[in-house]
This record gives structure tokens, C-alpha cells and sequence, in this order.
């Protein structure tokens, strides 16, 4: 596995779009976020679509067609330095396929913002972009919103991403003990399965830093998800493992145990409690930039900055 392609690290004064390509938006945490941006000094704009909701299904923020131009638009506006998702929930897989990948690669690299459905557009933008994407908060998040922690990291990511050049998790242990170095890729594990079979799914992890993390999924479902891609292949060649927060998916003994037998076998470090994704203060995730996994010392090293 290769690394990407890194965007320009932002400045004082850039533009950033934010898109609503999955569930409807909550329009007092949208302001809450714009405000924390324009706090550090981006200019952002909202999307037109960012606040509808479908007429039919309310768990989408609107028509397919419009998230999928909203976004679009945004990536191909030169003035625009940047993408950030508004939310999660589910929709991406609804619109990721009415792009036009041509249109998004001859518009040059930005960064992308954005994790749990965000994962297919993470996926896709690796495999059609062959471009670096930051795993993290989102823009009317909660825990963008409501945490300083999870502010701080994705600010000096976006900013000064040679300060955060070593993640470390203070609750970070040695699942599997080891030290690995490749490239970061993965995101939710619900949505890397979804992904299975589709033009945007990668084939295989040789070389890769998988991290791995879901919210709101019973263990059983979890097993589920982890048969599944062991069975495609889809951990052949993996180096490492790093695994974010299960919030919601049952007493931790019980998971960590289903993550211990789905995956020590692979033969390969594996990190615990890594913090990433659906959880409180969770730091940014730069995938498809080479790093060292040291999961005995709970320390993920990038080889290099996030963005150029």
C-alpha cells in the first residue's frame, strides 16, 4: 500500500465548505461549529443543501442528487481550500456514485474532513483520488462542538501538522504487542463492510495500518462484520491494527475479547483504546500517510506531517 497524495495545510483566512453527504444536520450545532471556525480564522460556507432533510426517509439531510452536487461543487470551486463534512449517520452509499470523479481529481487536492459514514467517501477518495483524508471530528459533531481536546488535535492538524507528528493514547494498550509500519487506512468497521464489493473498496490491506472502530453495534454484529471482511481477504497483508472506540457496543470485556479472537490470529501488532472515531476528545486520523504502530507504548509516528 502506497501513501497519497497530501493537500495543503490550511492558513489564516481559508476557505472551507461544509457538506452534509450522509444524515440530517442539527442547524444549532452547525452554527455552534462555524463559530468554533471562524475562531480560527477560516472562512467557512455552508453548503445549500446542508440543513434540508429527505421529504420521504428523515434519516437522510435531503435528495441525493443535491448532497452529491453539494459536495461537488464545493470540491471544484477554486476558492475552496478545503471540505468538511457536517455529520455522519448513513447516506453516503446513496451518493457517493453520483459523482463525477473526473471532475473532482482535475480540481486538484484539498482536505477532507470527516469519519462514521464518511468512511465510503474516505474509501472512495484513496482509490479514485489517490489522496491523503483526515479521519475526525466533524463540523456540527458533538464532539467537535462540546470538546476542546478533539478541537485542539484537528486544529494543529489542519494548521501545524508537523507538532502532531506522534499520536499517543493515554488509555492505549497492547492488544496484540508489536511495533508495524505502513500506510493508515480504514475508519468505521459497519461501512468497511458495507463497502465489500464496490467499485471503491480496496482489495486488500498489504502493507496497511488498519484502524478500525464502530458505535452502537452489539457484539454479535460486530463478529459479524469481522468474519466478513476476514473471510473477502480484506485483512491479507495488513501490517498493524489500530482499534478506535465502541461506544455503545457492549461491555468492553466482551468486545475486547471478540476483537482478540477475530484478530490475534492475524499474527500481527494490534492497539486497544486508541481513541479515534465515536468517542470523547478522539484525535485526528490522517489516512494514507506512512506511520510506526508501537502498540506495546500505545504511539502511532507519522512518517510525515499530514498535509503538505
Amino acid at each position: 500500500m502506497r501513501e497519497l497524495t497530501r493537500p495543503r495545510r490550511l492558513v489564516a483566512g481559508s476557505r472551507v465548505a461544509v457538506v452534509a453527504p450522509s444524515g440530517p444536520v442539527p442547524e444549532e450545532r452547525l452554527q455552534a461549529g462555524l463559530d468554533i471556525l471562524r475562531g480560527w480564522d477560516l472562512d467557512p460556507v455552508v453548503a445549500p443543501h446542508v440543513l434540508d432533510r429527505h421529504e420521504r426517509f428523515g434519516y437522510l439531510a435531503g435528495a441525493d442528487a443535491d448532497r452529491a452536487a453539494d459536495l461537488q461543487a464545493a470540491w471544484c470551486d477554486p476558492s475552496v481550500d478545503a471540505v468538511f463534512c457536517a455529520r455522519g449517520g448513513y447516506g453516503v452509499q446513496r451518493m457517493v456514485d453520483l459523482l463525477d470523479w473526473d471532475a473532482l481529481r482535475a480540481a486538484g487536492p484539498k482536505v477532507f474532513l470527516g469519519f462514521s459514514d464518511i468512511t465510503a467517501l474516505h474509501e472512495a477518495f484513496a482509490t479514485r483520488l489517490g489522496l491523503v483524508t483526515l479521519h475526525g471530528p466533524m463540523a456540527a459533531g458533538i464532539d467537535f462542538v462540546k470538546n476542546a481536546r478533539a478541537q485542539d488535535h484537528l486544529r494543529a492538524t489542519l494548521f501545524e501538522p508537523e507538532s502532531v507528528r506522534t499520536i499517543t493514547s493515554a488509555a492505549g494498550r497492547a492488544l496484540v504487542p508489536g511495533r508495524a509500519t505502513g500506510v493508515l487506512f480504514g475508519g468505521c468497521l459497519s461501512l468497511l463492510t458495507a463497502e465489500l464489493g464496490t467499485p471503491h473498496a480496496r482489495p486488500a490491506a498489504v502493507g496497511g495500518l488498519l484502524c478500525l472502530e464502530d458505535v452502537g453495534e452489539e457484539p454479535y454484529r460486530l463478529d459479524r462484520h469481522l468474519t466478513q471482511l476476514l473471510r473477502a481477504g480484506r485483512f491479507d497483508g495488513v501490517a498493524g491494527i489500530l482499534l478506535g472506540s465502541w461506544e455503545g457496543c457492549g461491555p468492553y470485556g466482551q468486545v475486547r475479547d471478540l476483537l482478540l479472537d477475530r484478530l490475534g490470529g492475524l499474527g500481527v501488532p494490534v492497539a486497544e483504546e486508541f481513541g479515534f472515531g465515536h468517542a470523547e476528545g478522539a484525535p485526528t486520523i490522517p489516512f494514507g500517510v506512512a506511520a510506526e504502530l508501537d502498540s506495546e507504548a500505545g504511539t502511532l509516528t507519522l512518517h510525515g506531517p499530514a498535509l503538505a
